[in-house]
């Protein structure tokens, strides 16, 4: 059992095998948080809640001035009865009211984890992983029924919080704000990390201390975003990847979201989590319900490192889903860099049959080979084949790309549409748009409105029709554009506030449904790359594309950032020409092999333009990436140097019985007369000896670890090297 309830001191005790989570039923059945943190034996502790008179903090009970809401640390506090700081919960009654005064009703505790109905979580494989509890709370005026929804995994030292709301009384209700959760720390002594970014620039760590007042991340752009991640995390001054004490607070969700922090008058930090208020209001009708996403917390004294693993393991494990999710991930080449749109039949298969001679396993063919797409101003949203290209069909060139012993992929970018395209001239109204307003072009194409029923079935149906027409193995799933106009011709006026997150149920049931229709497939998200890289995604699809940033320097800052939080099984890598088209940057093959390495590796590159020392070098690059894969994909991963701190990046990756490792490094620059570096690496057995395959040198693993390893010196820029580590018997 991981959750106590003492009936005495009303006291709930959430216990993971590293952490502890308490709060308390008091005064008058208000929900107090007492304390998160480090693992303690039971609820015999200090007295942790005390009151005192504060001017200007009001008192629902008059007869006693020192009890406020306003200082009280709540559990999960509501918007207008004397707590004026930011609420988890606002409504709107029919008469125009906004109070919620929710009390503790009852609660159970039950082994394992229930599923969220219609939305992407974590699960467990058998109850004995997870305890739940579910705590119910009630504002008597308006017969709102609030049911707080905790889930303790024992050994894994996370906790997962969702909210379910039921309107059990006689009016239409307005949500105005539903968060997953809040907790309310009693100290103020922290930095927020979060992941800001932009397109090809995504998930750079960001580091700040708390002040007073509110600070926040979020997104309004419809889609978790290449700008913000639903992810931040609070940590000690003195944190660092190896020590001290970390919060983290990751939603699974993937579109409009909101972390917020708010340091009060008495230096109190309350966190809230969730779908993002902005621009959203839900009418809730009398016995309907509404069920918020779930926000994964983990609690660490080991620092940032010990949060990642901790992540890595819940979402590589219990959030990604199917046989690909412990599954070795095939090296793939992708042909969008190498032809973009222009490409036909024979210009494919010519790639193809230069690329099955490196140890490729996998083709992708990406945009281009549907409607009438020649370039992207058209045919979005007409899911059939191009036959000026394809004049022999998607199968056919499946086929031939299969008996050259690859398997064949496909590139997809179902929830959009072109004007200039079959479906848009039948369906004008199937997009998002509000009526009299124009419907703003990016990337030259509209949003669907994936929040009505009918658009979603007609793409399952376009969908799958495709994916039975040919053997497609692997489907890259992308979205190019943030929703402007959000609004939808199905709902009524007074729901147009619901539509941003209609449209995330509408896909997540699309995603379902194709998934599950078609497990064999490995299915990868992609939106420009990583703008929609978020748990909510990995539920339905175990990787995605990283960047579309593919020059290896750049995308140090990138992996390393997305590491903070994803499993290096979700990450997308490739290998592309130089220079880069991105940043047009000239980078040794070598490199640009090594850091893609660090994920599920890939190429994206016109293999019939390189020289044959090139293709040789992928051939050994490839063969490289497949005897080390499974250590690298599902072992246990350690960052070691950081390029936000150094600009140089260091990083290893050690086999689940530790006999095995590898570590990877990049010295960006190098200098005149330079200094020699050593890496002290780390996740190894302090016992056990290791040869460096590379140099064929014996270490012990405690000297690896607190003496280091030594690296070549550089001697020009971009210099990586690449150390296989094996136990010796």
């Amino acid at each position: 059992m991981t959750i106590y309830f003492d009936k005495e001191t009303k006291i709930f005790h959430l216990q993971t095998n590293q952490s502890s989570y308490l709060f308390q039923v008091v005064n008058n059945d208000y929900l107090a948080h007492l304390y998160w943190g480090k693992r303690v034996r039971s609820t015999s502790m200090p007295k942790s809640l005390r009151y005192i008179d504060r001017g200007f903090s009001g008192n629902p009970n008059k007869e006693d001035r020192t009890f406020s809401l306003d200082t009280l640390p709540q559990e999960y506090p509501a918007y207008g009865h004397t707590d004026f700081r930011s609420p988890a919960v606002h409504i709107e009654t029919a008469d125009g009211g906004r109070i919620t005064d929710l009390r503790y009703v009852s609660h159970e505790i039950l082994p394992g984890k229930r599923r969220l109905e219609g939305l992407p979580a974590t699960y467990v494989e058998d109850t004995s992983e997870a305890d739940t509890l579910k705590v119910s709370m009630l504002d008597e005026v308006t017969q709102l029924h609030v049911t707080l929804i905790y889930t303790v995994y024992a050994t894994r030292n996370a906790i997962t919080r969702a909210v379910h709301v039921e309107n059990k009384g006689e009016d239409t209700l307005g949500l105005e704000k539903v968060a997953s959760m809040s907790v309310d720390f009693r100290e103020t002594d922290f930095e927020m990390i979060n992941l800001p970014g932009a397109h090809v620039r995504e998930r750079d760590i960001e580091r700040a201390p708390l002040r007073r007042g509110m600070q926040s991340v979020e997104s309004r752009r419809g889609s978790s975003s290449h700008h913000q991640n639903p992810f931040i995390a609070l940590v000690r001054e003195e944190t660092t990847e190896t020590t001290g004490e970390v919060y983290g607070f990751s939603l699974v969700y993937s579109g409009n979201f909101k972390a917020e922090v708010e340091v009060d008058q008495t230096c109190q930090s309350r966190v809230i989590m969730g779908i993002n208020d902005f621009d959203f209001k839900w009418l809730l009708k009398p016995a309907e319900t509404f069920q918020t996403p779930e926000v994964v917390m983990v609690y660490t004294d080991q620092g940032l490192n010990d949060m990642s693993r901790m992540y890595h393991d819940l979402y590589g494990r219990r959030l990604a889903r199917g046989k690909h999710r412990d599954a070795e991930r095939p090296v793939l080449i992708n042909n969008w860099e190498a032809t973009y749109f222009d490409f036909n039949e024979d210009k494919i298969l010519t790639i193809a049959d230069k690329a099955k001679d490196t140890g490729v396993e996998l083709f992708v063919l990406d945009d281009g080979w549907f409607g009438k797409r020649d370039d992207d101003f058209t045919s979005l949203g007409d899911w059939f084949v191009y036959d000026e290209k394809l004049p022999s069909g998607l199968k056919t060139l499946a086929e031939k790309i299969n008996k050259m012993g690859m398997q064949f992929g496909l590139w997809f970018e179902p929830e959009m549409v072109s004007p200039e395209s079959e479906l848009y001239k039948a369906h004008p109204d199937w997009c998002l748009h509000v009526p009299n307003r124009r419907r703003s072009e990016s990337r030259n194409q509209l949003v669907l409105d994936f929040s009505r029923p009918d658009v979603c079935d007609e793409m399952i149906q376009r969908v799958t029709a495709i994916l039975e027409s040919a053997p497609i193995s692997y489907v890259k799933w992308d979205m190019n554009r943030n929703m402007t106009e959000i609004g939808s011709h199905y709902w009524p006026k007074e729901q147009q506030k619901e539509v941003a997150h209609r449209y995330m149920l509408g896909l997540y049931r699309v995603m379902e449904t194709i998934t599950a229709k078609f497990p064999e497939i490995l299915f990868e998200s992609c939106s420009g790359g990583g703008g929609r890289f978020d748990p909510g995604m990995l539920y339905y699809m175990p990787q995605t594309w990283t960047s579309d940033n593919t020059d290896a320097i750049s995308r140090l800052r990138i992996q390393y950032g997305t590491s903070l939080v994803y499993p290096i099984s979700s990450m997308g890598s490739h290998v592309s020409e130089v220079p880069n088209h991105q940043v047009g940057r000239i980078t040794p093959l070598e490199t640009r092999g090594h850091v893609a390495m660090d994920g599920n590796l890939g190429y994206e590159l016109d293999v019939t333009k390189l020289s044959d020392e090139e293709i040789s070098g992928i051939k050994t690059q490839v063969d490289l990436y497949k005897s080390i894969r499974q250590t690298i994909q599902y072992g246990t991963f350690y960052r070691l140097v950081s390029p936000f701190e150094t600009g140089n990046y260091g990083s290893i990756h050690v086999s689940e019985t530790k006999d095995k490792a590898v570590f990877i490094y990049v010295h960006t620059l190098a200098e005149a007369n330079g200094l020699f570096k050593a890496v002290k690496l780390q996740g190894l057995d302090p016992e056990t000896d290791y040869c460096v395959l590379e140099t064929n040198d014996v270490y012990s693993g405690d000297s690896l670890m607190h003496i280091g390893l030594n690296v070549p010196y550089a001697n020009h820029d971009f210099k990586s090297t690449l150390y296989r580590l094996e136990a010796v018997k």
